[in-house]
């Protein structure tokens, strides 16, 4: 189960937000019966939380908060459903980024989103071996959500 609640004062298509992560779901081999929120919040809302949770000054782009410390499956052995824990986007913060990155808010957040959920599932990447991998991971889902959207037909 995936809930995504805006609370920013900007609109995001939260369609995109739900089958991105379904679909990194899949490919991680978690139930989508796991349960994640997204939630959308304004600069002074996200600060708030960089601050008290990371001891960091000012508005950050995203914050996870595992839950149940769940791992991603295989083929044999999907992980079972659960509470994933809490994906939090900036939409001001990703807005800055994408225009620095030359792409679109909705890439912006897609790639946020595909991170979060990343750190909810237990990658980090403090390390230079971790960061090498989790980012290697976060481009080959983005690119496979990317390929399937696609294929999507269009309404």
């Amino acid at each position: 189960m995936i809930d995504i609640n805006n609370e920013s004062a900007i609109a995001v298509d939260e369609s995109v937000l739900l089958r991105v992560t379904q679909h990194n779901l899949a490919q991680l081999h978690v139930s989508p019966d796991a349960e994640v929120a997204i939630v959308l919040v304004d600069e002074g809302a996200m600060e708030a939380l960089h601050v008290q949770w990371m001891d960091e000054p000012g508005p950050t782009d995203v914050l996870s908060f595992p839950m149940d410390e769940l791992r991603p499956g295989t083929d044999d052995m999907p992980t079972p459903a659960g509470l994933l824990g809490d994906i939090v986007l900036c939409p001001q913060v990703a807005e800055g980024q994408a225009e620095k990155a030359g792409h679109s808010l909705m890439d912006e957040l897609i790639l946020l989103t595909t991170h979060g959920l990343l750190h909810l599932l237990g990658y980090d990447h403090a390390e230079p071996e971790e960061h090498r991998v989790m980012f290697g991971l976060q481009d080959r889902l983005i690119a496979s959500f990317a390929a399937e959207e696609r294929r999507r037909p269009r309404t």
